[in-house]
């Protein structure tokens, strides 16, 4: 039954990596067959609601931590909502930039390369699967698949951070996208900066839950720092679905 029940987490974040891969390409055709704002609306909060839902585990709010205030249930319900609760915070932080974003710039955008963009998205979307399975293998107790899985991460979030700082950075600046030259260049910096720097956040946090995992200091049955490393994470790449759309795809060239 645990075998089948561990074959089943698998096949369902495969499965949920799979609809967000589809998603994002057809995020992309409908930006450039169509451009309809509406749709692309759409796609997006779908693909937020599959990452809240099943990645970030948002159904656990609702299990019932006991009444015993020193058992680990407890203290992982209350953890859970204090992670939350940081998160819904930090989430209008991001949420100013979104509407900076339209505030500023309204239907047009920056004139960026979409291809670029979608590869780190793409990227970054691979770690939040390879994120997940890391989860579900110390969830039951398989060590070495959440080494990989950690591993696979860190190194997709590297990816991530290096192809934004590295390449799309210096590929703007070239194109005239820079943070002095208007308004669309100060709003394409300061989101994609501040998405970066919580990434390299979490890759911080990964390494942790990473050397702690390898000296056997999880389990099964004790893994919060696991759960709570994945639901950052996957926190990271719910902003950048709702940043990518925006920056990328939304609107006319400016």
């Amino acid at each position: 039954m645990e075998h089948d029940n561990k074959a089943g987490v698998f096949r369902q974040g495969l499965i949920i990596f799979i609809f967000l891969a589809v998603l994002t390409g057809l995020e992309f055709f409908i930006a450039i067959a169509i451009g309809a704002v509406a749709l692309l609306a759409v796609v997006a909060v779908i693909k937020v609601g599959l990452v809240l839902y099943y990645y970030m585990h948002m159904y656990r709010l609702n299990q019932d931590s006991g009444e015993d205030r020193h058992s680990l249930l407890y203290k992982t319900a209350t953890n859970r909502l204090g992670l939350w609760l940081f998160l819904l915070s930090d989430s209008f932080v991001f949420g100013g930039l979104a509407i900076s974003r339209f505030n500023l710039l309204g239907l047009t955008r920056p004139p960026l390369n979409q291809f670029l963009g979608l590869t780190v998205t793409s990227v970054l979307l691979a770690s939040s699967f390879f994120m997940n399975r890391a989860e579900a293998a110390m969830e039951h107790g398989n060590r070495r698949g959440f080494i990989i899985g950690i591993a696979a991460t860190l190194i997709l979030g590297a990816d991530f951070v290096a192809g934004v700082l590295a390449v799309e950075w210096p590929t703007a600046i070239a194109d005239g996208v820079t943070p002095s030259a208007n308004a669309a260049g100060a709003i394409f910096f300061m989101m994609t900066g501040m998405h970066a720097l919580h990434v390299l956040t979490g890759l911080v946090f990964l390494g942790v839950v990473l050397r702690n995992g390898a000296r056997g200091l999880y389990s099964a049955e004790r893994h919060w720092p696991v759960e709570a490393a994945a639901v950052y994470w996957h926190f990271v790449d719910v902003v950048w679905i709702f940043f990518y759309p925006a920056l990328y795809l939304i609107g006319k060239l400016a």
